[in-house]
């Protein structure tokens, strides 16, 4: 069925587990482990991760075999699937097209909007560009303005503006910390909840 919503999820934390959290355990890197759920300022969150990369000699490489191991969160790919069999499905993540392709096979090749690195021939990882400021809170209003309502749902710092933008949003699988600061937003730990929630407003 093809209707005017789209529902905009986040993708580490919501559908498959954080790649940096995966990538610290991997390498025994503590340091790693810092993601969006603890820094809201994005640009500083990944300097942060340049440097360690350079520091520890590691690089893109290093990342994909990691990201190769992940797998989607279990219940994931079936909530996907039942609901792109009801609504339109976008993620919207701050993620990098050479992190996302193996983890959307896995899924079932969803509609992914990410970012891209900047990498070196040597493979290491020196910068990299996001597709507009405030990529999600842009996206949300790119869809409005062609008619589309949309639900959105994520689990950091980052999805706080596109969650409220939209007709309707949820937390998932969230911090204490981000569920006291926003009160007002329904915060699910089930997929199950998570769905019927999105149900009610479609």
């Amino acid at each position: 069925m093809i209707d005017m919503n789209i529902v905009c999820l986040d993708l580490e934390g919501v559908l498959v587990p954080e790649i940096w959290i995966a990538f610290s355990e991997a390498t025994g890197i503590p340091e790693f482990r810092r993601t969006t759920r603890d820094e809201p300022d994005y640009d500083k969150l990944m300097h942060y991760r340049i440097d360690l990369l350079r520091e520890h000699h590691l690089g893109l490489t290093d990342i994909q075999r990691t990201i190769s191991t992940i797998e989607p969160m279990e219940g994931a790919k079936a909530f996907l699937d039942q609901l792109r069999s009801e609504t339109q499905v976008l993620i919207l993540s701050d993620t990098f097209t050479q992190f996302a392709s193996p983890l959307m096979e896995k899924l079932g090749w969803p509609t992914i909007l990410c970012n891209e690195l900047t990498v070196a021939p040597s493979g290491e990882i020196i910068g990299y560009k996001i597709r507009v400021p405030h990529s999600k809170l842009t996206t949300v209003k790119a869809l409005k303005s062609v008619g589309y309502e949309t639900i959105a749902s994520g689990d950091s710092f980052n999805d706080l503006e596109m969650i409220r933008e939209s007709k309707a949003g949820f937390l998932f699988r969230t911090t204490e910390k981000i569920k006291q600061d926003n009160p007002d937003l329904l915060a699910f730990e089930r997929y199950e909840d998570l769905l019927n929630a999105i149900r009610s407003v479609l």
